[in-house]
């Protein structure tokens, strides 16, 4: 057998260990119904077979019965689990005990200890070992031995038997050492045929699991592979609206020079009107202008270069990009010290920043009360021992506890549906780990949602 198989048996058996343990809470429990039900019930017993010691027998009844009361209301607590197999043991021979304490107080009678028929309930008590307690070799071996030895207690302990009870006695001790052979070797069958049962079901569920995890990755992968075409395709017809735009654009700001020039002829109280007509045109412009050289470096091809990147300009970039989201919407309140830099990619960086900055948005807009404060973001920059930081925060819903775990598995989103396939925090979290950096996540439910997003000191 190969070191792995030795490993991977180990692990079988701890599996079924942890299974058996969750069993032998219920199997204790069917364990306390029936001393709580059969033993108060052999007080018929007791009326045809001792109804002199009716009195004596019904006390001793009375307390198995509460004692394994207390029992099953211990189990009831989550610290019971720790102390099954003595539990176990001690619900076992609890009926056990006081039948060998009524045989013991009985034997003054016709027939003496070794002559009572209720010997017969140590054999029903092993059965019930065998049968509902469901245990290991060597609990069934300790718990055979104490009932043999209990009887051996309440026979002898009154002195040496009268030599007409020989023969009974032997009888009775022959057939609790058979009764307790039996239950040895039934519990060692039947136990390994259910760690084989399970050691198959196990190795099914562990298959299956690895079966499940390598679809996700394939579905993951497939996903990518989509978006990375559609990136591409993207790109291609990017490049092509650019390149459109930038022309007409070309004879725009010629065309301005030719006014501004041509405003010179006018008349003193028509220029001024004529100059800020001209301003706001070529603002306009140079903000077109802007929008395409960030859309020419977001397309750009070469997508994996790292660098020392000015977090400002990052920032402004993104911000630009959803202006349309959060203009007279939405307070963007920015602290980034100057000149902050990480060592990332720009193109990658700018990705993670419009995802973050686009989940806000959609969170704010969820909500309806902002307590007087009114839907903001906080965008602020940090650099502490050697680490730069840059900090996504908004006053929306927050996140549930229940999915703040899982906001960065691939398709995991609490959008609807038709919102969100769930793989934007997902690429986040591929992205800073391949700049070697990090991205965590501080909420609180109805009040705010905080993305930081951690670089190392590189240059």
């Amino acid at each position: 057998m190969t070191k792995a198989d030795v490993q991977r048996n180990t692990q079988v058996l701890k599996a079924y260990a942890d299974y058996e343990s969750q069993l032998t809470g219920r199997h204790l429990r069917v364990g306390c119904f029936l001393v709580m039900t059969l033993m108060p019930a052999g007080v018929v017993l007791d009326y045809f077979v001792y109804p002199d010691q009716l009195g004596r027998f019904f006390p001793l009844r009375l307390a198995s019965v509460i004692v394994a009361g207390i029992v099953w209301a211990f189990l009831r607590s989550p610290h019971s689990q720790r102390f099954h197999r003595a539990l176990g043991l001690f619900i076992a021979l609890l009926p056990v005990f006081f039948i060998c304490w009524m045989i013991y107080a009985a034997s003054d009678d016709k027939g003496g200890a070794a002559g009572s028929p209720y010997y017969a309930g140590l054999n029903l008590s092993l059965l019930a070992i065998a049968f509902v307690m469901r245990w290991s070799v060597d609990l069934s071996i300790l718990a055979s031995v104490m009932v043999v030895v209990m009887y051996l207690g309440a026979c002898l302990l009154r002195g040496p038997l009268p030599r007409e009870q020989y023969g009974i006695f032997f009888n009775n001790l022959y057939f609790l050492t058979l009764t307790s052979i039996i239950v040895v070797v039934g519990s060692r069958l039947p136990r390994a045929l259910r760690v084989g049962e399970f050691s198959v079901r196990h190795e099914l569920d562990e298959r299956k699991r690895e079966l499940e995890a390598a679809l996700r990755k394939l579905t993951e992968a497939e996903a990518q592979l989509v978006q990375q075409e559609k990136m591409a395709s993207l790109g291609v017809m990017s490049a092509g609206i650019i390149h459109e735009i930038n022309n007409p654009l070309n004879y725009a700001s010629t065309g301005l020079y030719t006014l501004r020039q041509k405003g010179k002829y006018l008349a003193p109280e028509q220029q001024e009107e004529y100059t800020d007509v001209l301003k706001d045109v070529e603002e306009g412009i140079t903000r077109v202008k802007t929008i395409v050289s960030d859309l020419r470096m977001f397309t750009h091809p070469d997508t994996e270069s790292h660098d020392q990147i000015e977090v400002s300009e990052v920032v402004e970039s993104a911000l630009r990009f959803l202006s349309n989201e959060w203009k007279d919407k939405v307070q963007i309140k920015q602290e980034l010290p100057e000149h902050q830099t990480v060592w990332a990619n720009k193109n990658k960086l700018i990705h993670v920043l419009v995802n973050l900055l686009q989940n806000a948005l959609d969170a704010l807009g969820s909500k309806q009360e902002f307590n007087g404060e009114g839907p903001t973001i906080w965008i602020q920059g940090r650099v502490e021992n050697g680490h730069s930081k840059l900090i996504v925060r908004d006053n929306g819903p927050g996140i549930e506890p229940q999915h703040a775990d899982k906001i960065f598995d691939p398709f995991y989103t609490t959008k609807d549906v038709g919102k969100g396939m769930g793989l934007g925090l997902s690429i986040c979290y591929r992205i800073m780990q391949e700049c070697e950096g990090r991205i965590s996540l501080k909420t609180e439910p109805g009040k705010f949602c905080e993305f930081t997003l951690e670089f190392p000191a590189k240059g």
